[in-house]
């Protein structure tokens, strides 16, 4: 059995390295890096996902995988394809339909910022961009049903971009329950690694 973690736009697999420190559940951890994943190929959502189902399928067993915003996204489009496949889910600051408004804003932003700011992410700025554009028409509304699987969904007090949504995610999955996070704000892994920690120990056990 398997754990895997799957981060955020703009973090790496090291973004998982303090809550993993104070889980300590001696359990086989796979931080997955998104960007070395795609291996050349164009940066869209397609191609990720592609190589996000390949990975999870060759576990040849059922995953506990537990994502954080896009790497949420992946987690979620994942469990409702392969419900099978997926022993339990843990979404982060999630999006189940993906706000076109705030995708807008978020790759203006982007556009305005220097690449340099980008080179850390292993995604440079134009892969960026063309990433979260190709993610405008996601919607996982009609297919939720089909995830069965125990759901823990957390949110940051602070993230309000997606605490609407998270709250209305964890309505809609049969066995789901969500947390805030006192103090957090998007990046929960990285603002409130102990607190995270605390929740999946609790979660897993």
């Amino acid at each position: 059995m398997k754990r895997i973690y799957v981060h955020g736009l703009g973090q790496t697999p090291a973004s998982w390295e303090k809550t993993l420190l104070y889980l300590n559940d001696g359990e086989e951890n796979v931080c997955l890096d998104l960007a070395g994943m795609l291996r050349g190929k164009e940066a869209n959502y397609q191609n990720l996902y592609q190589a996000f189902c390949a990975l999870c399928d060759e576990t040849g067993s059922p995953v506990d995988l537990c994502g954080l915003s896009l790497g949420g996204v992946l987690s979620l489009n994942y469990a409702a394809d392969h419900p099978e496949n997926v022993r339990s889910l843990v979404l982060i600051a999630p999006q189940y339909r993906i706000p076109k408004k705030l995708l807008r804003v978020q790759n203006t932003l982007f556009r305005f910022m220097p690449g340099s700011m980008f080179r850390q992410t292993g995604f440079g700025k134009r892969e960026l961009i063309q990433l979260c554009g190709s993610m405008a028409e996601l919607d996982f509304s009609a297919s939720l049903h089909k995830i069965t699987c125990p759901v823990l969904v957390v949110c940051g007090q602070r993230d309000r971009a997606n605490g609407t949504a998270a709250g209305k995610l964890a309505g809609m999955l049969s066995h789901a329950e969500l947390r805030i996070v006192g103090g957090a704000g998007h990046e929960v892994n990285v603002d409130a690694p102990e607190q995270l920690a605390a929740l999946l120990a609790e979660f897993y056990g």
